[in-house]
């Protein structure tokens, strides 16, 4: 076994380097989920009455279960907890994956890990390297996290910090088990995407038709094991047994897969290619390449339309006469009514959510060229502006396509207003496109940088999702795109401008990114 993990702290050492902006921008994140919290919070509930009067609203409200969960005691801590702790063990789990996937079949795909193996690496080291990059991101979240509440109290804060980090790490043995499975990096990544999707489903629906998270659902969640923990209010430590035993194993599993695989090769080999005939242009191809990713967002944005739609009436009696809470919301969505308000609040939400849809259709041109997949297809009669306009077209067009579902969900959900609801998401468009556009222009000018456009699209999505509570001056929030649309619906009138503007700003960053393209090298 010794033999086998040769090489592991080297590796580690590499991974770590390989990830030294984009981790750190993570662990921020996920921890920042948390620590913005409790100030926001204490402005908002800043009496025990209040607070009290949120727990038995709450904990009656099925709609708002499901989003968030039950609270489980009326401090601070435990509302932080309550409000960040589901939405930041998803982002860990996020984060994991990536992390996972990234040093382990994604080395294999381009090829790296061939080359590396030819030296003194174990057959089991690259899993074990990449599984304790994904171990000291999550310890550092966790560490943050703690630290950062403990004045709220030590055993609460180091019980969510936990909570979290083993959240991460479940998902994180999860990204290892389909980088065994799957062919490629893609797949892997779709493959525990999916699974903690499924798992914010399982726990939402357990929820909502229980209260106090009593739902067979809700066990069977991750994240229901997380809730579980009830961190700040009679910690559950035992909870977090479960979490150790998970990833205990899911850890055996996957080494026992890799050591009975070759490397490049997969348990779920790939199917053989349609006829010749339905890929005759560069634009089928991307369509085939990338309609998978695609039906995935549109029938989790249809079915978040829903979600968020059936909310809307539950989110009203929550915020009754509660001036603090109506003026964040309103802040975010528009000072409409506050039932418009919220609307226009989750069409916004969904926009930028949207915006991490187009940056990753954009970025696949990246993954095409870095694993020479691009080099045979352009040596033939198809030019770089068709190569790269396929994909492109899919990014931009199913932007517009997840949007106009999300619409339909909200107007579904919340029973009226179908065309106003698909307007404001639509609206968003815009916005959502300037951000696929950077993308472009990364990719197209400088490919090695193409992944920062992950952290504009995360920097757009942490603004607008914590800066209104933040109280943020009105100047940073404007960094966004998203704050310069028109809050729909219900604004008293539609303001073209800030739409047709930003519109012409994304085709400016298009033209420029695929000018750029056209005269670079491809990238080695």
């Amino acid at each position: 076994m010794r033999n086998q993990l040769a090489g592991t702290g080297t590796l580690l050492r590499l991974a770590l380097r390989r990830d030294r902006v984009m981790m750190p921008v993570w662990i921020m994140v996920v921890a920042m989920t948390v620590l913005s919290l409790p100030a926001s919070l204490e402005s908002v509930y800043g009496t025990a009455a209040e607070r009290a009067r949120l727990l038995g609203t709450m904990n009656t409200n099925g709609s708002l279960r499901a989003l968030y969960g039950p609270v489980f005691g009326d401090s601070i801590g435990a509302l932080t907890a309550w409000r960040g702790g589901i939405f930041a063990g998803v982002l860990a789990g996020i984060m994991s994956l990536v992390v996972v996937v990234r040093h382990t079949r994604e080395e294999e795909e381009t090829g790296r890990q061939e080359l590396l193996s030819a030296a003194m690496v174990g057959r089991r080291a690259p899993l074990t390297a990449a599984l304790l990059a994904a171990l000291t991101a999550n310890a550092l979240a966790a560490l943050l996290m703690t630290g950062g509440l403990a004045g709220r109290g030590a055993g609460g804060a180091l019980a969510l910090g936990l909570g979290i980090g083993a959240t991460g790490m479940l998902f994180a043995g999860l990204a290892a088990i389909a980088a065994q499975l799957t062919e490629s990096a893609r797949l892997a990544k779709g493959l525990t995407g999916a699974l903690i999707g499924a798992a914010f489903v399982l726990r939402a629906a357990g929820d909502a038709g229980s209260a106090g998270g009593s739902s067979a659902l809700t066990w069977v969640s991750p994240l229901g094991w997380l809730e579980h923990v009830r961190a700040f209010a009679a910690e559950r430590w035992w909870v977090l047994g479960l979490f150790a035993a998970a990833v205990a194993v899911q850890v055996a599993a996957a080494y026992a897969l890799a050591g009975r695989r070759d490397l490049g090769m997969s348990f779920l080999p790939a199917r053989p290619g349609p006829a010749q005939g339905r890929l005759g242009s560069a634009g089928a191809l991307a369509w085939r390449l990338q309609r998978g990713s695609l039906i995935g967002w549109s029938l989790g944005f249809l079915v978040a339309g829903v979600v968020f739609g059936g909310m809307t009436d539950g989110a009203t009696q929550l915020v009754g006469d509660n001036d603090r809470t109506r003026e964040i919301i309103e802040r975010m969505g528009g000072q409409s009514g506050i039932a418009d308000a919220f609307l226009a609040t989750m069409a916004g939400m969904l926009g930028m959510v949207a915006a991490l849809y187009i940056v990753s259709a954009v970025l696949r041109l990246s993954g095409e060229e870095s694993g020479q997949r691009a080099e045979p297809l352009l040596a033939n009669a198809v030019g770089r502006l068709r190569w790269a306009g396929g994909h492109l077209a899919v990014a931009f067009g199913g932007s517009a396509l997840i949007l106009l579902l999300a619409g339909l969900g909200l107007g579904i959900g919340h029973g009226r207003g179908v065309g106003a609801a698909v307007g404001a998401t639509l609206a968003q468009l815009p916005a959502v496109w300037v951000i696929g556009a950077l993308a472009a222009l990364l990719h197209g000018a400088a490919p090695k940088y193409a992944v920062a456009a992950w952290a504009v699209a995360g920097a757009a999505l942490t603004l607008g999702w914590i800066g209104p509570a933040l109280n943020l001056p009105q100047a940073v929030l404007n960094l966004s795109p998203f704050a310069h649309l028109p809050k729909l619906p219900g604004a008293e009138a539609l303001a073209w401008a800030p739409l047709l503007v930003l519109t012409a700003l994304a085709a400016a960053l298009l033209a420029a990114g695929l000018t750029a393209l056209r005269r670079r090298d491809l990238a080695a």
